[in-house]
């Protein structure tokens, strides 16, 4: 159905949570089989749909383009084949997954006789916002799915076309197996207006994952009436100890920083312990250089090489999504951690050391969802922890934290047994 005219979202907005919340009491109860079912043929749907997702994405790519949009959003709305199997794969691992729903997760006796147990339940229904990133919509909802929740999504205006193309395949393996057709829904306008409304609909969505840039994110924190997952920037650090070995080091930061530059998990800044300027830096920073990364630096970092551009206050706290670093000496571990707890999104930071001492004070004193030893910060992921995929990366501290799997879509309830139990 195309609504791109129609001007009664409200009401569009209110038949999709009513469907959605439908659905979710059907999840709650659907077996594992039928979920696994479901996963696996929307995955070989992914595949039997390529050439249409990629005439989809075209049609995108062709809009970014025209845009304006930078090198690395452009890189984030790209799918080719890899990109696909890569989703169907995730669909795949994610149907390996034990399913959370259901399980025990503690139980005991009190001395009265009741039997208590905490048991996982679904959250519900929930909405997801994402921007550019077309992929979101496979492993969110997919992940939704398994946790017996209902999934409305509302992709970015830059990858519509991708997205209702990728729901088309989802929603082929979610009737496959037998769920209800609203287990998965996609919000058919681009309008504006449907978040908003999306964001005050506290009857039918649980929770809002809001995954994107920083106005999205302050958007979404000041105006919904849902509770959410949330992280604001993705301001990752890697910090070069004075103990760490130069060859490690120069992969894991240059990896951090390059492998992929436009996803939350890519490291913006670096830091250097100021004994090992002078050798573990130069090598690092020609590997950028070539790389075609701007590299901008404090003063004792710009005394190293010409090319280095004077760093401002403002880069220390700046999210660049692009081949930009900001690159700064530092006076041992403990100034790495005060710079990196004033200037993190608490996201994911990394130090590179074969020191056992400043290893564990890094893990124990950073303030991040995710801390690393000797790893590149672009392992921040859902995939990579071996959660199958990931709705995102929580970076508050209630409910979820890290990425957002199937375990964390779920909540718990009690299930207390008596035998006529009355209480004096």
């Amino acid at each position: 159905m195309d609504i791109e005219t129609q001007r009664d979202i409200p009401a569009l907005m209110a038949r999709l949570g009513a469907d959605a919340k439908r659905a979710a009491a059907s999840l709650a109860l659907a077996d594992t089989e039928s979920k696994n079912a479901a996963l696996r043929a929307a995955a070989d749907a992914l595949r039997a749909d390529r050439a249409a997702i990629k005439e989809a994405n075209a049609l995108d790519m062709a809009g970014g383009a025209e845009k304006g949009l930078s090198r690395a959003m452009l890189d984030r709305l790209m799918l080719d084949d890899k990109r696909i199997e890569a989703m169907a794969t995730g669909l795949e691992q994610i149907a390996d997954l034990t399913d959370p729903v259901g399980a025990e997760l503690a139980r005991w006796t009190r001395p009265n006789g009741l039997d208590i147990a905490r048991v996982r339940v679904p959250l519900g229904v929930i909405g997801i916002i994402y921007e550019s990133r077309p992929n979101v919509t496979a492993d969110a909802g997919a992940l939704c799915l398994k946790a017996g929740n209902a999934a409305i999504l509302r992709g970015g205006s830059e990858s519509f076309n991708s997205s209702r193309a990728i729901l088309a395949s989802l929603r082929r393996g979610v009737a496959a197996g037998g769920l209800p057709e609203a287990a998965i829904q996609m919000i058919p306008t681009t309008d504006r207006a449907a978040v908003g409304a999306m964001l005050t609909m506290s009857d039918h969505i649980d929770v809002i994952v809001p995954r994107g840039g920083k106005g999205l994110i302050e958007r979404v924190t000041a105006e919904s009436r849902i509770p959410l997952f949330k992280h604001l920037d993705g301001i990752c650090h890697t910090y070069i100890d004075r103990a760490a070995d130069p060859e490690t080091a120069r992969a894991v930061a240059f990896n951090g920083k390059m492998r992929r530059t436009g996803i939350c998990g890519a490291t913006e800044t670096i830091l250097v312990d100021r004994p090992v300027l002078d050798s573990h830096l130069p090598d690092l920073l020609d590997d950028l250089f070539a790389a075609g990364c701007e590299v901008r630096g404090d003063d004792a970092v710009r005394a190293l090489d010409s090319r280095i551009a004077e760093a401002t206050e403002a880069d220390w706290d700046t999210e660049y999504l692009d081949a930009i670093v900001s690159v700064k000496a530092v006076d041992g571990v403990g100034a790495a951690i005060d710079h990196i707890n004033r200037h993190s999104s608490r996201h994911t930071d990394s130090i590179v050391t074969e020191n056992d001492e400043a290893a564990t004070r890094f893990l124990n004193e950073i303030d991040s969802a995710i801390v690393m030893l000797n790893a590149s910060t672009q392992f921040a992921d859902g995939g990579e922890f071996g959660m199958g995929a990931e709705i995102g990366i929580s970076t508050g501290k209630m409910h979820a934290r890290g990425p957002v799997g199937v375990e964390q879509l779920c909540s718990f309830k009690y299930m207390v047994r008596g035998r006529g139990h009355t209480r004096p």
